[in-house]
């Protein structure tokens, strides 16, 4: 696939390998070829709340097809898309992933899963948002000043965060509103050392609650509903690009098996799912 296209530019460092790994000048292995090895694109939140390690072994065992996962920003991955870097894209930002496929370069696009967004901050809570609509408590913290941390990565996280901003007429900024330009978990983290507010995936805040102090301060509102889309990238977006791997992984995770691993996800370790399966709704469906 290119030396190139494996360091897939700057976020080499993000590039994780999953299942056996070729030797040099070793025999290969009984098991899948290195021409059936396939790059996903996806955003943090799948990494981060464990998802991935429960999925990707799975898929290897059924399907023979290995895994490298680049785990970024839903923007940066629907970049690595466009760029030909990536053969299948799982990612949460609807309204970019309609322009996306809009542009041409992309497959079918298909619904696989939802969970939602929390707004979380300290247990005192110094912008009074406990239990009050979405709108009102964006609106409470900027009047406030109260930290805000922001992943501010493109990723579908921070695009909802910013549709909730602009939702309650709010331009955020000044020393109060902090940009870490990282993924979930690191951006909990940073929000928990400063005490401050922030939007996460429940997921991830789920698979790390246990080692932060935030708390969930506001849910439920039909604005933090998080859904997830697979997008099978063709070769219109670059020679490189494998539709047989993008399709294998497309038409994997909305089977049957892979919905029921995606449903029971979480329940024996939290008391709940951490994501909602949904293959073969309408592609319009929870506004995605």
């Amino acid at each position: 696939m290119g030396a190139l296209r494996r360091a897939a530019g700057a976020v080499a460092a993000v590039l994780a390998l999953v299942g056996p790994a070729a030797c040099g000048g070793a025999a290969p292995a009984a098991g899948p070829s290195a021409e059936k090895s396939l790059i996903l694109a996806t955003t943090t939140s799948t990494q981060d709340s464990g998802l991935l390690d429960e999925l990707l072994p799975a898929f290897t065992r059924d399907t023979g097809w290995q895994v490298k996962t680049l785990a970024v920003g839903s923007g940066q991955a629907l970049e690595l898309g466009r760029r030909g870097e990536a053969d299948v894209l799982l990612v949460h930002s609807p309204a970019a992933e309609k322009k996306f496929v809009a542009e041409g370069s992309a497959g079918r696009r298909r619904l696989v899963m939802h969970n939602d967004f929390v707004l979380l901050g300290p247990p005192a809570d110094p912008a009074g948002i406990r239990g009050v609509p979405t709108r009102e408590a964006m609106t409470r913290i900027a009047g406030a000043q109260a930290v805000f941390v922001s992943r501010g990565d493109d990723s579908g996280t921070d695009a909802r965060e910013k549709d909730l901003w602009a939702a309650a007429g709010v331009t955020p900024g000044g020393a109060w509103y902090q940009s870490t330009g990282q993924g979930m978990g690191a951006t909990l983290r940073v929000a928990d050392d400063k005490a401050g507010y922030t939007l996460s995936d429940r997921a991830t805040y789920l698979s790390q609650r246990d080692s932060l102090r935030l708390e969930i301060l506001d849910e439920g509102d039909p604005n933090l509903l998080n859904v997830y889309h697979v997008i099978e990238m063709t070769t219109r977006a670059g020679a490189r690009v494998q539709p047989d791997g993008a399709a294998a992984f497309a038409n994997w995770i909305v089977s049957a098996p892979a919905q029921q691993l995606i449903g029971e996800f979480g329940r024996a370790g939290f008391g709940q799912p951490l994501f909602t399966p949904d293959a073969g709704k309408p592609e319009d469906a929870l506004g995605g």
